[in-house]
C-alpha cells in the first residue's frame, strides 16, 4: 500500500490495472510532451519529490524520468481532471521528452479531412 494522502487517493479513478493516465505538458508553452501511467505510489513519489515518477507497464517497475538519460522533468504542478481518471503534470523538461530522442512524443501529424479552414 502506498503512502498517498487518502484525500488525494479518494479522488482517483483508476483503470483495471490500478493506473491513471498522466499527460505531461511543458510549463510556459503548454506543449504536450508525452503520456505515461501512474499508480498511487508513483503519484506519491512525484508529489513528494517534484521529480516525475511513472509506472512502466512493460517493465512492471517505477521509473523516474531522466534517471538514466538525464532528460529530467521537474514537476511544478499536478492537476486532476473532472472524472479523476487523468492527471496533467506541468513540468520543466530538460532535453527531449520522447524516448526516441525528439522533443515531444507528439511530433507526427495525421491529415484531417473536412478541415479546410
Amino acid at each position: 500500500m502506498s503512502g498517498l494522502d487518502p484525500a488525494i487517493a479518494g479522488q482517483l479513478t483508476r483503470n483495471a490495472e490500478g493506473l491513471v493516465c498522466a499527460v505531461v505538458q511543458r510549463r510556459g508553452t503548454g506543449e504536450v510532451l508525452m503520456v505515461a501511467w501512474m499508480d498511487d505510489e508513483a503519484l506519491r513519489r512525484t508529489l513528494s519529490t517534484g521529480r516525475a515518477t511513472y509506472w512502466s507497464r512493460s517493465r512492471q517497475t517505477y521509473w523516474v524520468k531522466g534517471e538514466t538519460s538525464g532528460h529530467t522533468q521537474h514537476v511544478h504542478e499536478v492537476r486532476l481532471d473532472c472524472d479523476g481518471d487523468a492527471l496533467l503534470l506541468v513540468v520543466d523538461q530538460v532535453g527531449p521528452a520522447c524516448h526516441t530522442g525528439v522533443v515531444t512524443c507528439f511530433s507526427r501529424s495525421l491529415p484531417v479531412s473536412g478541415n479546410e479552414g
